[in-house]
């Protein structure tokens, strides 16, 4: 099969590719390399079942012809990281609305069927744990910027919700909870990269806000096994998926963790939200899937706990000698 992978040379669509290409596909990567980067897939770039093109999604006549040639769209491509969310809200908005309208509207000139993928973040302050694809969803004010990512996400899936049942457009929603593993970058708050960079290079390991909020981290591994599954059985379009780990750590500990596995002195510090970022910024004190949906339709349940998904970061970021950033938001 041929698929096309939007954002496909960012840290979950390369490994996407990857798993593609394994099981032996045909991938084309589409990606303006805003948050990617060509590093992600340069190994592919002597397979002939493996081709690129960097252009944003946002372009309709080329989005419209590399639809065509494929069999199968996985729409990735997105705004990613509490930091640029919360710092560029109109790019958010925009790049996370107008690509995926652009996508759904090419793929439905020849019914393609598409994967979009969605966020955790669509829950909002939802208390009702673990968060159901059914749920309700309970978003903050629009003055907050951090909710704007949320509200795009969710308005990516009502609008590909409507192509399949105004249009019967084949379409898979996922809701992707914090993804983990190599090739993630720290440089926009992304949690488990920041601490182990800073962990490595003996920094003080940042932890935003009092830390005692909890977070379930899923190596991306197993989460593109579910994306690769779940685009190949049947009766899955039109519905919503929630893909994750239910393995729950709160941020401090977390550090903690990292710091052990790294086998740092880094010293621990907690920075209050206000002096890292805007006003009024608001962070939920868990975050917790249903896996009950996924597993009853694909068997599919996360295969690395989080001491094995912590201890192959720490290996690929010793390997790739990367800087440190700080972060430690997740």
């Amino acid at each position: 099969m041929r698929f096309l992978i939007t954002g496909g040379a960012g840290f979950i669509g390369s490994h996407l590719a990857d798993e593609l290409l394994l099981r032996g596909h045909r991938v084309h990567v589409l990606d303006d390399l805003s948050t990617g980067s060509i590093e992600h897939i340069r190994h592919h770039k002597d397979n002939a079942s493996f081709s690129y093109t960097i252009e944003s999604a946002a372009s309709a006549p080329l989005v419209a012809e590399l639809v065509d040639e494929a069999d199968v769209v996985y729409h990735l491509a997105a705004a990613v990281g509490v930091e640029l969310i919360v710092e560029s809200p109109v790019r958010t908005i925009e790049t996370n609305v107008h690509c995926t309208e652009v996508v759904l509207m090419q793929a439905n000139k020849k019914k393609k069927p598409v994967f979009i993928a969605s966020t955790s973040e669509v829950y909002g302050k939802g208390e009702t744990l673990p968060f159901r694809e059914d749920g309700d969803l309970l978003l903050g004010p629009t003055h907050i910027g951090r909710w704007a990512y949320a509200c795009s996400k969710a308005l990516d899936e009502y609008l590909a919700l409507a192509y399949h049942h105004e249009k019967q457009l084949p379409v898979v929603v996922g809701r992707l909870f914090n993804t983990v593993g190599p090739r993630q970058t720290g440089r926009y708050g992304m949690v488990v990269p920041s601490f182990v960079r800073q962990a490595l290079a003996g920094r003080p390991i940042t932890v935003y806000g009092d830390g005692t909020q909890r977070r379930c981290f899923c190596h991306v591994e197993d989460v593109v096994r579910a994306l690769c599954d779940l685009m190949v059985t049947d009766d899955v379009y039109g519905q919503v998926f929630n893909i994750g780990s239910t393995e729950e750590v709160s941020v401090l500990e977390l550090a903690h963790r990292v710091r052990e596995a790294a086998k740092s002195d880094s010293q621990i510090d907690t920075v209050p939200y206000e002096d890292a970022y805007e006003p009024g910024f608001e962070d939920m004190p868990r975050r917790i899937p249903d896996l009950a949906k996924i597993e009853g339709t694909l068997g599919w349940r996360p295969t690395r706990d989080l001491a094995g998904i912590l201890d192959d970061v720490v290996r690929s970021e010793r390997e790739a000698g990367t800087d440190v950033f700080t972060a430690g938001v997740a």
